[in-house]
């Protein structure tokens, strides 16, 4: 009788149902919403609410709770938490829609995306599938390749948000009625050897289908050209004659070296390593027109060669000043302090550049926290030292641009940070910067442990006027 009741109950279940489910690893059960469903409704691929959706998986029907099954239950879609900046949306109505990893082209960005990679090496169409992951509908092929668009570091600024862009991490399926956010919600790519290191993807990217189908992706880590076979991989590596990114080196201190590559002139690589990119970057659509950027990609250098670490992207003309358009630091790398040191490149280069400069807003939530945590390091060592050399009957003096010089940080982002800390107060009718002793100590005990630094002495790089130039 049980079992009957079990079997109408799984009648009833849909993609868009919340019901318990039991978390890999954890004996933890929480809420998820059902994303897809396969295999005559013996595997489901669920998203748990609250939680990050690189934690979404294939559960089993074991797994789920059908007696706490809670149906579908169409609203309108939230708001996002940060909203697209009034700066993205200015630059929308101007009519700029080329990006790397973000916005929406007119027209379906899975075919695009599809015809551009079998373009790129040099695949017949008819040997291609579409970058579906297993289980979904073949009705579902020529649907647009519409993400939620809060990057993961930085995003967008192609068309106007719509309610799939502010569908963040809990964002559920039936608040939007489209299938095209469906289909990139779900991981397509089990795993992907990059060197010494077998990594699991967070989140969808337009592999081919055939790669797609595979228990793993193997990736030249000079090159980024993805194989299907160690074998194949091994006999490329005989042809090809990469040992480092194919750019200029500007940077070199130790073991960490940063390369620049002209998004037109290294198409390819460029490509390749947007599409490795997407596998850890959530709220981005993939887009080819590489031609408009530069890729700052920093290397750790040993007897085999330069091996990726991680990688920024900026604009090659910003009408905002942005210093970063996409920023990646790869999984096995991540906790270590490259995040940090990108994030310090990048601010470098705009101090040759004599300006200030800030991310793409909004940040993805990961991406503000280390994005705040520099912030707070870089504010934090110039006001310390101000604090030495005054004392305590002549406190120092120092302005918020002031500030902004020193550090290349934009206005917005430093007072945002002071009151983020509680630093900046009214008093006596103008703004004071207080600081206690607690507050320094915190900000040496984070520095402490950032053990690499960028040296501006061991950078080599000319500013250039991309305005100037015909063409990129």
């Amino acid at each position: 009788m049980e079992t009957e009741n079990e079997d109408e109950l799984l009648d009833t279940v849909m993609e868009g149902c919340r019901l318990p489910v039991k978390m890999s690893g954890t004996d933890e059960w929480p809420l998820a919403e059902i994303i897809s469903i396969k295999d005559g409704k013996k595997q489901f691929y669920v998203h748990y609410i609250d939680y990050n959706k690189r934690l979404d998986e294939w559960v089993s029907r074991e797994r789920i709770d059908l007696t706490k099954l809670q149906p579908p239950v169409k609203r309108e879609a939230k708001k996002g938490n940060r909203p697209p900046s009034p700066d993205a949306s200015r630059r929308n109505q101007s009519g700029r829609k080329r990006k790397i990893l973000h916005g929406a082209a007119a027209e379906s960005q899975q075919a695009k995306a599809s015809r551009q990679v079998a373009k790129l090496h040099g695949m017949p169409m008819s040997d291609m599938g579409a970058c579906l992951p297993d289980g979904t509908d073949d009705s579902m092929k020529d649907l647009p390749m519409d993400v939620d668009e809060p990057g993961g570091a930085a995003t967008a600024d192609a068309l106007p948000a719509t309610p799939q862009q502010n569908l963040r991490k809990g964002g559920s399926m039936v608040q939007h009625t489209g299938h095209d956010d469906t289909v990139t919600r779900i991981k397509n790519v089990q795993c992907v050897e990059l060197g010494q290191h077998r990594i699991q993807p967070w989140y969808f990217s337009p592999y081919p289908q055939e790669w797609c189908n595979l228990p793993c992706i193997y990736l030249c880590e000079f090159c980024l050209k993805f194989c299907k076979c160690r074998t194949s991989l091994v006999r490329h590596r005989e042809k090809c004659t990469l040992y480092y990114p194919p750019g200029n080196e500007i940077y070199r201190k130790d073991d960490i070296s940063f390369f620049e590559c002209d998004g037109r002139k290294c198409r390819q690589y460029a490509q390749n390593l947007c599409l490795l990119a997407k596998l850890f970057l959530d709220h981005k659509t993939l887009y080819y027109d590489t031609d408009p950027f530069l890729f700052y990609v920093m290397t750790k250098f040993d007897d085999k060669g330069f091996h990726l670490v991680g990688y920024f992207s900026k604009e090659k003309e910003s009408s905002e000043d942005y210093n970063v358009a996409c920023i990646l630091t790869l999984p096995p790398y991540q906790r270590k302090g490259y995040g940090k040191l990108l994030i310090e490149f990048s601010y470098e280069l705009s101090k040759f550049e004599a300006k200030t400069g800030t991310p793409e807003k909004p940040l993805s939530d990961l991406g503000l926290l280390s994005y705040r945590s520099y912030w707070s390091d870089a504010i934090l060592e110039i006001l310390a030292e101000q604090v030495k050399k005054g004392n305590p009957t002549n406190p120092p003096l120092i302005c918020i641009n002031e500030i902004c010089e020193m550090t290349s940080i934009r206005k917005d982002d430093v007072i945002s940070t002071l009151q983020h800390h509680n630093l900046i107060h009214y008093y006596k009718g103008q703004y004071v910067l207080s600081l206690n002793k607690e507050v320094i100590d915190t900000h040496l005990r984070s520095m402490s442990k950032r053990k690499i630094r960028i040296d501006a002495k061991c950078l080599h790089w000319t500013p250039r006027d991309w305005s100037k130039r015909g063409k990129w």
